[in-house]
């Protein structure tokens, strides 16, 4: 009976042991099971706007938006409408949020240096979209080519098959500055094809009427212009509707950039000669990748720098493609960028099949 109840025992202890263990076992399975279902913190992005005057900044935003919160992304969007302060105000609120990132368009590239120091202390990476932040040592600077862009619209000026002599320049904002670079690369082109620039004049903040100011004060002037570069569509817009009243739209050619939907259709209506298409599709998506990547603390794959006035940043720039009428087609609508209904729909008979 003795070594019954001893079997007994030790029988006993072994399987109270062996349930011990089996819990023991749970609770490491447990516990290895929660530490794999831990996410990763959502990256947030604080992203500021001049202002969505100019048509493109939607797109870019819709776009931008959509990007980022596919790859997990959380994206709380300002617009300044052209106010500085307004902007240093939207950069402040990121930091004081502790955004991973901040996106800018931003207003004046002179005049963010501070605000982009203080969000870089406080590990906040910064990306200057389609707009170089000047003396900030920003993370990343992404955009098109811009003198490529200015060079699309002496070319096709030269390219248009009409003989010019004599051009004027209507630009953006010098406060931009992608404005001197796309001069740059349109005075490049003048210079070689010995066209001269008659009459030059900047649009401050990007305004468009002060293009039309500038060419009912200069009435002889735009007389004797063979063509005329604008800093964007919109400018455009305000140029053509002078030449019309002049009855000179048509017979003096315009050139401009962003393919709005109304240079579109002023091209295929014959008032306006071409635009420059850049893919803000590629754009604000890439930025929205490049965002995520710096917030992870990932590698950019930045072929190129440029000198923000003090630093060396990297520089992701993309490539400007020149729209006339045979491009339309090809280009825009085949693009999905505007609807071809929408561009033909003051000229229907010319809509092709």
């Amino acid at each position: 009976m003795k070594s019954l109840t001893v079997r007994k025992i030790t029988a006993l202890l072994l399987c109270t042991g062996l349930i011990a263990m089996s819990f023991t076992g749970c609770k490491t399975a447990v516990k290895e099971e929660k530490t794999e279902e831990i996410e990763e913190e959502t990256v947030r992005i604080g992203m500021t706007f001049d202002s969505f005057v100019i048509e493109r900044w939607q797109r870019d935003r819709d776009v931008f938006v959509s990007a980022a919160k596919e790859l997990g992304a959380e994206v709380n969007v300002q617009t300044a409408n052209g106010s500085i302060e307004e902007q240093k105000r939207h950069i402040s609120y990121f930091i004081q949020e502790g955004m991973d990132v901040i996106v800018i368009v931003c207003i004046d590239a002179d005049t963010l240096s501070d605000e982009v120091k203080k969000a870089k202390d406080a590990g906040i990476k910064v990306i200057a979209y389609d707009r170089i932040i000047r003396d900030s040592n920003i993370d990343l600077y992404i955009s098109f080519d811009n003198e490529a862009v200015g060079t699309c619209m002496g070319e096709a000026i030269v390219n248009s098959g009409i003989p010019v002599e004599n051009v004027v320049m209507i630009g953006g904002s010098l406060a931009d500055y992608n404005v001197p670079m796309v001069e740059e690369g349109f005075r490049t082109v003048m210079q070689k094809n010995g066209i001269n620039v008659i009459g030059d004049t900047h649009c401050d903040g990007w305004r468009a009427e002060l293009a039309s100011d500038y060419m009912y004060d200069n009435l002889d002037l735009i007389a004797q212009a063979d063509a005329i570069m604008c800093g964007n569509d919109n400018i455009a817009s305000q140029v053509v509707s002078v030449l019309a009243e002049q009855r000179l739209a048509g017979d003096v050619l315009v050139v401009g950039q962003d393919a709005d939907m109304e240079a579109c259709q002023r091209i295929v209506e014959g008032t306006q000669l071409m635009t420059v298409y850049k893919p803000v599709d590629n754009l604000a998506r890439m930025a929205a990748e490049c965002a995520i990547k710096l917030a992870k603390g990932e590698p950019l794959e930045a072929e190129n720098v440029i000198n923000d006035g003090t630093y060396d940043v990297a520089y992701i720039k993309l490539t400007p493609i020149p729209v006339t009428e045979a491009d339309m087609n090809d280009v825009i609508i085949n693009s999905g960028f505007h609807m071809k209904e929408d561009i033909y729909l003051n000229v229907p008979g010319k809509m092709p099949q």
